[in-house]
């Protein structure tokens, strides 16, 4: 929660900033103890273009079932506002499902089969053609010739290019057809799952949720909550993948989540080597570790 100390408060979040313009709510109850709600006016986005215009969306709550409108944020619109390309998404797709397939058929040679030790008739006098053995692959229970030798996976490697425009490209459709909200916070009052199951039906977030922090430590209460739910899953924001944002209905971005997610794709996307193609990795080879 925001703790509002003057009439105008400025805060940054490196390197997009945020500014905050605090109106008085009206319609407050008395027993409600929510302090003035900020409006969130402009947002100090690094390489806007310069004749496109900036998309924008609400924050919302997550401590109430009833949805209120925290603020207003503009989104960044080289990453939201797009021409979609749905053949990059598609080839994201793909990559992302033949990672986990692994063909383990074997499929065995004459050497392999049983049987088939001796010669099935003689060489000459009977008029058919000579053979050796009856597990040669011409023989219909005979071995494979070149066959399926498992396990075998049909892995390869997507340009870095492809994979960004694959996210921008799916943020934009998810945030066209309204499937994207972004919260202030993924801390709720109760780890009881009734309370999400209420909060997803009266928000009509559809059947199954993706909710993303800003780290990979959840908070507790929603963790506790979500943890017998197959359709709602909790992911950091560098886990964010295109296959993951298909299959579920909503995709739910703390306000945190949202400004990492942004700043890096704008990194991708301005970077010198973004074509750059990818080598295999040695053994012996020490690999950076990418933090933040």
């Amino acid at each position: 929660m925001l703790k509002l100390s003057t009439s105008f408060t400025r805060f940054s979040i490196n390197p997009i900033r945020v500014s905050f313009r605090y109106f008085e709510t009206k319609g407050l109850t008395s027993t409600s103890q929510r302090p003035p709600l900020p409006l969130v006016t402009s947002r100090d986005l690094p390489y806007r273009p310069k004749y496109v215009e900036s998309r924008q969306a609400w924050l919302c709550n997550m401590d109430t079932i009833e949805e209120e409108k925290l603020g207003l944020l503009d989104l960044h619109p080289s990453i939201w506002a797009v021409m979609p390309r749905f053949d990059i998404i598609f080839k994201n797709y793909n990559w992302q499902k033949s990672l986990h397939f692994v063909d383990y058929k074997v499929e065995y040679t004459r050497a392999e089969m049983k049987g088939g030790g001796r010669k099935p008739w003689p060489q000459k006098g009977t008029g058919r053609a000579r053979h050796g053995s009856i597990r040669s692959p011409i023989f219909i229970k005979g071995g494979k010739a070149h066959g399926k030798r498992g396990p075998k996976t049909d892995f390869y490697m997507l340009s870095n290019s492809t994979r960004v425009d694959g996210l921008i490209n799916t943020l934009t459709c998810k945030f066209a057809q309204d499937d994207v909200v972004i919260v202030d916070s993924l801390e709720i009052p109760t780890d009881d799952s009734n309370y999400i199951e209420q909060l997803i039906q009266q928000r009509k977030w559809g059947n199954s949720v993706l909710f993303i922090n800003d780290s990979d430590i959840m908070p507790r209460n929603i963790t506790l909550a979500v943890d017998k739910m197959e359709p709602i899953v909790l992911m950091p924001y560098y886990g964010l993948n295109v296959y993951s944002m298909l299959k579920f209905d909503t995709l739910v971005l703390t306000l945190e989540s949202l400004n990492k997610i942004e700043n890096r794709l704008l990194f991708h996307l301005h970077r010198s080597n973004i074509n750059q193609k990818f080598n295999r990795i040695k053994f012996n080879q020490t690999v950076p570790l990418n933090s933040d």
